[in-house]
C-alpha cells in the first residue's frame, strides 16, 4: 500500500464516516473537500453558495460514489453554527473542517465597523461554537478530529491587516489548547496556519501577493498533520518565515510582518478594502 493509500485509509477509519466542511465552496475548503471526498468520507459541504455546493455535491457522488449533503448557510448570522451542527444529527459526523472566513487589510482607522465585526463572527465566533458542538459529539462517540484554520499572520500582530491577525491568533490559541485538553477524549485537534494562499482572497481582501501557495498545497500537509501534531505550516514559505522570526523579540516581528503587509497594501494603503475569503 501506497504512503498515499495508507493516508487515506487513516483518515477514513479515524474520522468516518462523514465529515463537515464549512467554507466548501471555494479556495481551501473546496480543495480540502476534494481530498476527503478522495479518501471516501461522505460530506456536509457547509457555504453561503448554494448553487456551487450542489454542483460540487452532483460531481463528487458521481465521480467518487460518496454521499454528499449541502447546507447553504452564512455563518456570520448569529444562528448559523447551531442549525449546521442541528441539521447533521443524523449522521455519523466524525470530523469537522472550519475553513469558512475572510479578511481585510489596509489602514484600522479607516476600516467599516460593521465588516469588521461580522469577520469576528465568520472567523472567531462561529469555530468556537462548531468546535464546542462538534467536540461532545465527537468525545461521545470516542474519537473524532477537527482543524481549524488559521493564518501565518496569526502568531504576531500584523499592521495593516491588523484585526485578521487578531482573529486568527485567537484561533491559533484556541487550537493549541483543545489539542491537549480534547486528546484524552479521543479528539485530535490541529490548527493549520498556511502563509499567502491563491485563493481569490488576496483580491477581495486588496492584497498584492508575489508567491503564493495554491489551495491544494495547504490541504494535502493539512490533512496528512491531522492527528499527529498541534499546529501544520503549509509551503515553504510559511516554515521560512515562522522560523527566522521564532528568535525575534515580538516587537520585532510586528514591525517585520507589518512592513510585509505593507508591501501587499501598498497600492492602496491608507483605504481600508474589505474582502471575503
Amino acid at each position: 500500500m501506497s504512503k498515499r493509500d495508507r493516508r487515506q485509509e487513516r483518515l477514513r477509519v479515524r474520522y468516518g464516516p462523514w465529515a463537515v466542511v464549512t467554507g466548501a465552496s471555494s479556495g481551501i475548503g473546496r480543495e480540502t473537500a476534494m481530498g476527503l471526498a478522495e479518501a471516501g468520507l461522505n460530506l456536509v459541504l457547509v457555504a453561503r453558495s448554494r448553487g456551487t455546493l450542489d454542483r460540487m455535491a452532483k460531481d463528487l457522488t458521481s465521480q467518487r460514489g460518496i454521499e454528499v449533503r449541502v447546507i447553504s448557510a452564512d455563518l456570520a448570522q448569529e444562528t448559523a453554527a447551531e442549525a449546521v451542527e442541528v441539521a447533521t444529527r443524523d449522521l455519523d459526523v466524525g470530523l469537522l473542517v472550519a475553513a469558512a472566513g475572510f479578511g481585510t487589510s489596509g489602514a484600522f482607522l479607516g476600516s467599516s465597523l460593521e465588516r469588521e465585526l461580522e469577520m469576528l463572527e465568520v472567523n472567531c465566533r462561529a469555530p468556537l461554537e462548531m468546535s464546542l458542538r462538534f467536540g461532545r459529539r465527537f468525545a461521545e462517540r470516542g474519537r473524532g478530529g477537527i482543524v481549524l484554520m488559521g493564518s501565518l499572520v496569526g502568531f504576531q500582530g500584523t499592521p495593516n491587516a491588523a484585526h485578521y491577525a487578531a482573529t486568527k491568533a485567537y484561533v491559533q490559541t484556541l487550537a493549541e489548547a483543545l489539542h491537549v485538553e480534547l486528546a484524552p477524549l479521543g479528539v485530535d485537534v490541529l490548527a493549520s496556519a498556511p502563509g499567502p494562499t491563491d485563493s481569490g482572497f488576496a483580491a477581495r481582501a486588496g492584497m498584492r501577493m508575489g508567491l503564493a501557495l495554491k489551495p491544494a498545497d495547504v490541504a494535502r500537509p493539512t490533512l496528512g498533520a491531522l492527528g499527529r501534531r498541534s499546529t501544520v505550516l503549509p509551503g515553504n514559505l510559511s516554515r521560512l518565515l515562522t522560523y527566522s522570526l521564532a528568535p525575534l523579540p515580538r516587537w520585532a516581528r510586528v514591525r517585520i510582518m507589518g512592513r510585509v503587509m505593507g508591501g501587499m497594501t501598498k497600492h492602496r494603503l491608507g483605504n481600508n478594502h474589505p474582502g471575503n475569503g
